[in-house]
């Protein structure tokens, strides 16, 4: 597992397809992922010792700022366990009582609230989405007690950081116990399938 994670998003592709090949040069890092998001940006995920993981960052942070291209970047020395494994499609279903959503605008601010949160309040990380499929938003849905997501929101709105911004957040306590099976396979509209429980009206043929 990687010691450190730094994401970059630039504005336009061919930019941030340079800045992966000079960060790949200039330092050992794993190239985690990188490719195109909505709409229409790049996103490079790269991880590895903290020294190699923030000499990269630096590398294609200052291309990105050369040549005005930089949308947002984080660089987190000491990422929380639970974020590796969702940054790669993991997800949890929810357990707690309270579910809470975070919309944010860009991929680095969702890693950068994420990080703080799960460091500081004992909320679970059920899912984690950046970019594709949301028109370049990134999504973050937690679960835990109702004061501690309230708590998680609030840290959130704190560390956006000055690229960022929240665009929506949601606290549902007390989670429909069918929504909570959705939310656990998936946030995707096209992956959910026809829950009915019982008693529920269905359209007839």
């Amino acid at each position: 597992m990687s010691k450190a994670l730094a994401l970059l998003e630039f504005e336009s592709v061919a930019t941030g397809v340079l800045a992966v090949d000079r960060m790949l040069k200039k330092s050992p890092v794993a190239l985690l992922r990188c490719g195109t998001i909505h709409p229409g940006r790049y996103l490079a995920l790269v991880g590895g010792t903290v020294a190699a993981t923030n000499e990269a960052h630096a590398e294609g942070a200052a291309l990105g700022r050369e040549t005005a291209c930089l949308v947002d970047e984080v660089l987190l020395p000491d990422p929380h366990p639970s974020l590796p494994p969702a940054l790669v499609g993991e997800h949890n279903e929810p357990v707690g009582d309270t579910l809470g959503i975070l919309e944010v605008s860009t991929s680095p601010a969702v890693l950068r609230v994420v990080d703080a949160v799960l460091k500081r309040v004992p909320v679970q990380l059920c899912q984690l989405r950046l970019a594709d499929d949301l028109g370049g938003r990134a999504l973050a849905v937690l679960d835990g007690e109702l004061t501690d997501v309230q708590d998680a929101v609030e840290i959130a709105n704190a560390c956006i950081g000055p690229c960022g911004e929240m665009l929506g957040a949601s606290i549902m306590a007390r989670l429909d116990e069918t929504l909570r099976k959705v939310i656990g396979e998936s946030t995707h509209f096209s992956k959910c399938r026809n829950w009915t429980p019982d008693g529920a009206e269905i359209l007839e043929d």
